[in-house]
């Protein structure tokens, strides 16, 4: 509520009062204020409160304004000329100065009331023209499908929706197809078939025939399930009135807007009775117009068949003889036609497949792959190269390797090539575990296994080498140079030899004594064995060696030769006490009789004589004799002492138990 008056005080006070009464106001102190509220806010400006002397210039500038019409309401000195004025310039009530706030409320709640009643009035007859209107062109005798396109064209004017349609139930013979007749947008649209799957909401509306309002199609939980496929940015509110006659669902009246709302219950009213009398139109019409489909229909296969023909009779040869399996679907995946061997790859017969969803032939574990594809192919994108699992219908599953793209000449069809890859997988997949048990077989060999490419960038280097060298793999792989793992010079005398015939053959080498470098730079004997790697041209690629790491085997060696060193010793220690032992049990006897035939000569001869003297040289050498003798039967070790020059001779004082420091 708009109040003018000059004096702010009693322009308040107003205010106050109408706020008070539950209205919504707003301020003018001026004529021109008035303009400036009435172009900022003229749907809100529902009524006009002003005191005179402004009355007569705000009345003529809301009169000759064009659009709504507020309610104006003069106040002023109540007399005769002021009241005629007013009246006259456009007034719609006088209210004296001096009147109570409670008569002011009353008049504008009056004025109010009169101009609700007025607009649902003019509403009214507003609907009841367009009816008649609707009707008129339901009941002519023009092209019936121009008059259901004017219906709906009319309708979604009078309505405010984006697009208003007419959509007819399904014949017994397709019963999930719906035909579309007419559309508000589109005069060419008529009989367009839609497949009433991806509709459940007018599923729905012909199951119960009842209205059905959705009000945002991102949450109604009809559309659980084809929401993906319905543009939020185009599609935000659906109503759709069943279209009945005589308990039988002939159709929907179908409503669609962009923006999130319901209608109206008046709405909501006119728009059955648009329904209604659609209904009764479309029965009167249905046979002519089943006659039209059903000529349209066949005029229009003949047609496309003809055209299609023209367009693939060049390919026909190449449809039939072609290797691989090629098959036209049409955009909703449908199959259409194809060649012998896609047939037999699939294991069906043409008329099996014919008019059936190309997710038919596919393993359901595939059919979610499938369903990403075929929005990339509607988006313009066309994969190559998909793996996908078909099973036919003995039951085996194939890996076909199937690649799409637009059939030429044709309306959105989709040409699908695919081979049967079944065994190429198989044979890939082997190899790969064979790979992979190589792999593991090299990782898990004791021995380093080294190879590198012929500029020595090294490729393979597996846990062997890491224990061995000390380096990891990933330090090593195309990062280290192979000339790294030899002290200087030494690679390329491996090349030397790998090249040259004096080592087990051209691009052979066997095991070798060697000698390669650690991390740490220390010296690591190995024994290697390396060979050339040939490619396809019989040209060396690469190499490869096996290290195996001699440290262990060369401290075995040395603790063994000390051990054989100190058996020797041993064995000859065991021998020369055996000699010695042998010896001196010879030599006693003889020394025994000696001594023996020495003491008695010198008992014999008289003392002092020489013969006596001989006598007892003869007994003190023999008992020197029989000492060594003793000693040689002592001996336990082997020890030796200088003789004449380099001559080296036993030396019986260290070689007995009795030497000082022996056993006891």
């Amino acid at each position: 509520m708009l109040v003018v008056d000059s004096d702010a005080d009693a322009r308040e006070g107003l205010r106050e009062e109408l706020h008070r009464a539950g209205f919504k106001t707003a301020p003018a102190a001026s004529a021109d204020e008035v303009v400036c509220r009435l172009e900022a806010e003229e749907d809100e400006v529902s009524g006009v409160i002003v005191r005179q002397p402004l009355a007569l210039e705000v009345l003529r500038i809301v009169r000759t304004r064009d659009g709504m019409q507020p309610n104006v309401v003069v106040r002023g000195v109540a007399n005769e000329t002021a009241v005629t004025e007013a009246y006259t310039a456009g007034a719609d009530d006088f209210v004296a100065l001096d009147a109570p706030t409670v008569e002011l409320l009353g008049r504008l709640r009056g004025l109010m009331r009169n101009r609700d009643y007025l607009d649902r009035l003019a509403q009214k007859e507003r609907d009841t023209q367009a009816m008649l209107e609707l009707t008129q062109a339901l009941a002519s005798s023009l092209d019936f499908s121009e008059i259901l396109h004017t219906v709906v064209r009319r309708l979604a004017e009078v309505m405010n929706v984006d697009r208003a349609s007419i959509v007819l139930s399904p014949d017994g013979d397709q019963p999930e197809i719906g035909f579309v007749v007419a559309t508000s947008d589109d005069r060419a649209i008529a009989n367009l078939q839609i497949d009433l799957e991806k509709y459940p909401e007018i599923q729905q509306v012909l199951r119960t025939r009842q209205p059905l309002t959705i009000a945002d199609t991102t949450t109604h939980p009809v559309l659980d399930g084809v929401r993906e496929t319905v543009p939020a940015d185009q599609v935000g509110a659906l109503s759709l009135l069943p279209i009945v006659w005589q308990d039988q669902s002939m159709g929907v009246l179908f409503l669609r807007s962009a923006r999130r709302g319901t209608l109206s219950s008046r709405e909501i009213a006119f728009c059955r009775s648009v329904a209604n009398a659609t209904a009764i139109a479309l029965r009167n019409a249905r046979v002519m117009q089943s006659l039209r489909d059903q000529t349209q229909k066949v005029n229009f296969a003949r047609f496309e068949a003809e055209r299609r023909l023209r367009a693939l009779k060049r390919y026909a040869n190449l449809f039939t003889s072609a290797a691989d399996g090629l098959a036209a679907v049409d955009p909703d995946g449908k199959m259409l036609f194809a060649n012998p061997r896609a047939y037999e790859i699939a294991g069906v017969g043409e008329e099996e497949v014919r008019g059936q969803y190309l997710r038919k032939l596919i393993d359901p574990a595939d059919h979610k792959l499938l369903l990403d594809i075929w929005r990339r192919v509607r988006e313009g994108d066309f994969p190559r190269g998909v793996d996908l699992r078909m099973r036919r219908p003995d039951g085996d599953v194939r890996i076909v390797s199937c690649s799409f793209s637009a059939l030429l000449e044709s309306e959105g069809a989709i040409l699908v090539s695919f081979r049967d890859v079944t065994n190429d997988r198989e044979t890939a997949a082997e190899l790969l575990r064979t790979k992979e048990f190589l792999e593991s077989l090299i990782n898990a060999s004791v021995d380093a296994i080294i190879a590198a490419d012929m500029k020595g960038n090294i490729l393979l280097f597996n846990k062997g080498a890491e224990r061995i060298y000390g380096h990891r793999a990933e330090e090593v792989l195309n990062q280290l140079h192979v000339t790294k793992l030899y002290p200087e010079g030494k690679a390329l005398e491996v090349m030397r030899m790998l090249r040259s015939s004096g080592h087990g053959g051209e691009g052979r080498l066997e095991s070798i004594r060697f000698d390669a470098i650690d991390k740490n730079g220390s010296l690591l004997p190995i024994m290697l064995s390396a060979a050339m790697i040939y490619d396809e041209q019989g040209k060396p690629s690469a190499t490869v060696g096996i290290f195996t790491d001699l440290r262990e085997k060369l401290r075995v060696e040395e603790r063994l030769a000390q051990a054989q060193q100190k058996l020797a010793v041993t064995e000859k220690q065991a021998l020369i006490a055996e000699l010695a032992g042998t010896a001196a049990h010879e030599l006693n006897q003889p020394l025994t009789s000696v001594i023996g035939y020495g003491e008695l000569l010198q008992r014999k001869l008289s003392s002092g004589s020489p013969e006596h003297h001989a006598a007892e040289v003869i007994v003190r050498e023999a008992e020197r004799m029989a000492d060594i003798v003793r000693k040689i039967g002592k001996i336990t070790r082997y020890e030796t002492k200088s003789y004449v020059g380099a001559q080296k001779i036993l030396d019986l004082d260290k070689a007995t138990d009795d030497a000082e420091g022996g056993p006891p």
